[in-house]
């Protein structure tokens, strides 16, 4: 079918061929973002009724989270038909609506692409439970119980391999019809789908080329990595008070998942004019292996979506046993990325080729709210502070996402007990944690920080009843300051969050440095500050800079003649004294458009969790 244009616009990216590369990237978790209908739940005629939020912000891919017809076990990750719409969310009809107001406006759609696993209620998986010889049996990962004396096939301990579920409980589910064990690395719901067979890959690949025909731009490929298993399956290594074993080294980035990645490619992706934007979500990866995935050379996906960063405040019980942020290992691990995946420079520092890039993130639907984990959300540092740390975030190198409702700084919510989660990793948590003796109470204050369900509360859009999100009872509770963080507040108000993303995503259009140029950590052991340095060499020899210092703390930052951060970055070659007539781009602690006229160079104080970008040109 015929799908409506893109309509190029000032306000986002063209079409060149590497327009992926200056675009940012705006994901929405349809059933937090907006309810048109009043049943609590977000729909896509609510999406396409804000576009011109987003158009206003200056996003130019919206990546939507699972809309496909599901049980909902998982909130929409488990799907039971590639093909349509669920009901909860709209039609299809919606969903062309949506395209077309995007591409009206020159922004692009991004889909959810969930192919490691599907709902056990997907018909697929119902054939394949029928009976040991069915045609699809071979489309899931079926395998004997373990022969253990004593117990009974399918008993606790007779699971074909240790593994725990990433969602608590054993990885394996016994199927009393057929007398099997299935593989599910998820939700029990969440059956995982055997890519070793062909015909599951024709299968992916064919539904993949029919959306993109439908006019959708590209795919954000969920746990990815995960599709390559290895084989035989074994057993993994029980830690020390664990009920289960680790699996992760055997399910992620397995033997197999490059050469299906770049068979998708040529299938799907290679046969189409437009380039299609490709994200892999690849838990667990390594520097060295997101370089391969992303290696244009290789033709797998454009960008990867790694955690390190924010694994770094998980303790020893995992992400429900958070710990203190150290800025300075955040800092380090950002930069090891940019480092792994550089471009190719020459010798006068300018870029001459891409070999990887990076996807850029705070926060997502699986993460706690950005300013509550990385800022200070204490009413007084909050807006401040979630201006600096997007300053931060934009000014890394590759490809910036913003979370809905991070533009306006909302925060981490409040929970009043197990009854106040709606997530299901959190639920099958304090389950399994509560049934082996754990305290409740230590559970609940644990979960309260890293819980998915901080991010999924509704987009805050005014200050009336339930922020504008809904006519009805939310599915989740909004979160309690939405009378004083919202968009009616905020958007076409100089100084607000909104407006310094609005002038950020603006800069990374506009700016070869910050879209394109090389990337510098300096001053990296001090965990007060912050400082980037970005650098672009054009064509003609043109050295074009950009630096970030940003004080991350509420004491504030000296940076004048004498200071200590002054002299340290004397140390590593750049003298602030240099900078004394540049340009002062952005600051957070003023409205976007009056920075320049705030005066030249690096201000000799930053008050507490302020930062100024300034440029300059050699």
């Amino acid at each position: 079918m015929s799908y409506p244009p893109l309509i190029v616009s000032s306000r986002h990216v063209g079409d060149d061929a590497d327009w992926w590369r200056r675009a940012v990237v705006y994901q929405i978790y349809p059933r937090s973002f907006q309810d048109s209908d009043g049943d609590g739940y977000g729909d896509i005629p609510g999406i396409t009724a804000r576009l011109d939020h987003l158009d206003a912000l200056g996003v130019d891919v919206v990546w939507l989270s699972p809309v496909y017809r599901s049980p909902q076990d998982d909130n929409g990750y488990d799907i039971s038909d590639y093909e349509d719409i669920d009901p909860m969310f709209g039609s299809l009809a919606d969903l062309d609506a949506l395209i077309a107001g995007l591409h009206a406006r020159g922004m692009r759609l991004v889909m959810d692409l969930v192919v490691n696993h599907t709902s056990d209620e997907h018909p697929w998986f119902a054939d394949s439970r029928s009976a040991k010889d069915s045609p699809k049996r071979d489309w899931y990962i079926w395998r004997p119980a373990r022969a253990v004396p004593g117990l009974a096939p399918g008993a606790p301990g007779t699971e074909p391999t240790n593994w725990g579920s990433f969602f608590s409980g054993p990885a394996w589910q016994w199927d009393e019809g057929t007398g099997e064990f299935y593989l599910h690395l998820f939700s029990v719901k969440q059956p995982d789908l055997n890519w070793e067979n062909p015909l599951v890959r024709r299968a992916a690949y064919d539904m993949m080329g029919r959306w993109l025909d439908r006019g959708v731009d590209g795919f954000r490929m969920d746990v990815i990595n995960l599709i390559s298993k290895t084989y035989p399956l074994a057993d993994g290594p029980r830690p020390d008070g664990a009920l289960y074993g680790d699996g992760a080294a055997l399910v992620a980035n397995g033997p197999r998942v490059h050469e299906f990645l770049q068979e998708m490619h040529q299938a799907v992706f290679a046969p189409r004019a437009r380039h299609i934007i490709t994200v892999g979500e690849t838990p667990g990866v390594t520097a060295a292996e997101a370089l391969r995935y992303t290696d244009p050379a290789r033709a797998e996906v454009d960008m990867v979506f790694q955690f390190e960063h924010v694994g770094l405040t998980d303790g020893p019980g995992g992400k429900f046993d958070p710990q203190p942020l150290d800025r300075v290992a955040l800092k380090r691990n950002l930069a090891d990325w940019q480092a792994a995946l550089a471009p190719d420079v020459d010798a006068d520092g300018r870029v001459t080729g891409e070999r990887g890039w990076n996807s850029n993130y705070w926060d997502n639907h699986d993460q706690p709210r950005a300013v509550s984990r990385f800022g200070d959300d204490d009413p007084a540092w909050r807006e401040t502070s979630a201006k600096t740390i997007a300053s931060i975030l934009h000014l890394h190198r590759g490809t910036p996402y913003v979370y809905q409702g991070e533009e306006l700084g909302q925060t981490n919510t409040v929970f009043h007990g197990i009854d106040s989660y709606r997530d299901l990793e959190s639920i099958n948590y304090f389950r399994e944690r509560t049934g082996v003796g754990d305290d409740p109470g230590a559970l609940l204050s644990g979960m309260s920080v890293n819980s998915r369900d901080n991010a999924r509360t509704p987009v805050q859009w005014d200050a009336t009843a339930n922020a504008g999100f809904t006519s009805g009872t939310p599915w989740i509770d909004v979160t309690p300051n939405y009378t004083q963080i919202n968009a009616a507040a905020q958007v076409g108000v100089p100084g607000s969050v909104f407006e310094h993303y609005r002038a950020l995503i603006g800069l990374r259009h506009s700016d070869d440095a910050v879209a394109l140029g090389t990337f510098r950590l300096l001053d990296a052991d001090a965990a007060e500050s912050w400082t980037l340095l970005r650098e672009h060499v054009g064509a003609d020899g043109e050295r074009e800079q950009i630096l970030l210092i940003a004080s991350c703390t509420r004491a504030g930052l000296e940076t004048g003649p004498g200071s200590a951060l002054r002299g340290r970055l004397a140390d590593e070659g750049l003298d602030l004294g240099e900078w004394a007539g540049a340009e002062r781009v952005l600051m957070a602690s003023l409205p976007a458009g009056k920075a320049a006229a705030s005066g030249t160079g690096m201000p000799a104080h930053l008050a507490g969790w302020d930062s100024a970008i300034l440029r300059r040109t050699l």
